[in-house]
């Protein structure tokens, strides 16, 4: 009994592992369709929608990658999928502030992670899995790919997902024209796009947009510079 449990436990994780790498290969050329949140959000939401028009990142403004990183993620050409002093760094404040709002210290590729392939949440499954598909696209997919589906995938606002749709939500115009300012306001709202918006900014969103512009100067995205 013990055995044929044990080999059909051996046969799930197989299927998993093959099921995983062979997605994490497909998206590495094939464009997303769809995501586990968008779905969620989909039914969530009164009226219920998904507006996204995927673009590649010669199509989209050459300020919001940089926009991005400087906002979500410094170190994002230097790390292998996880900024681990940026998680030391929230350990300890999350120690010091218990019993307020968690800090976190996702980078871009474990945001793509859990957005392509996972659902929201911090169980310890979840988290788990988040590590592993993030080893998974850092090994089979290039910087550059991992910054081309995370802009296309991210939620930028009630139903709004990625660079184009959020660029015509906001601004009525395409990624591509997307300005230094624009892009900066849409890296800003990120952490709760649902909440803020980019083209109305609050205060907050204002001095965090302002922050992102004046440190954009001071990036150099060599791996996923457009030609």
């Amino acid at each position: 009994m013990l055995k044929k449990i044990f080999r059909i436990i051996l046969r799930v994780v197989l299927a998993f592992f093959l099921l995983s790498v062979f997605s994490t290969l497909l998206f590495r050329f094939v464009p997303v369709p769809v995501t586990p949140l968008m779905l969620i959000r989909y039914f969530e939401m009164e009226e219920g929608k998904i507006d996204k028009e995927w673009k590649s990142l010669e199509e989209i403004s050459d300020h919001l990658p940089l926009a991005v990183v400087t906002a979500e993620d410094q170190k994002f050409e230097e790390h292998f999928g996880f900024d681990l002093e940026a998680i030391e760094k929230a350990v300890k404040y999350n120690e010091r502030h218990k019993g307020k709002k968690v800090k976190g210290a996702s980078t871009i590729s474990q945001q793509t992670a859990k957005n392509v392939f996972l659902w929201p949440g911090r169980s310890w499954i979840r988290k788990g899995l988040e590590v592993y598909f993030t080893f998974l696209i850092e090994l089979l997919w290039s910087k550059e790919r991992i910054m081309e589906v995370y802009l296309n995938v991210i939620e930028m606002g009630p139903g709004v997902y990625g660079a184009e749709a959020a660029s015509t939500y906001y601004f009525r115009k395409p990624a591509s024209k997307l300005s230094k300012s624009e892009a900066a306001s849409i890296a800003a709202i990120l952490p709760n796009p649902i909440r803020w918006s980019a083209a109305k900014p609050t205060p907050y969103i204002v001095k965090k947009r302002n922050w992102i512009m004046r440190h954009m100067n001071k990036i150099d995205l060599k791996e996923i510079d457009q030609p």
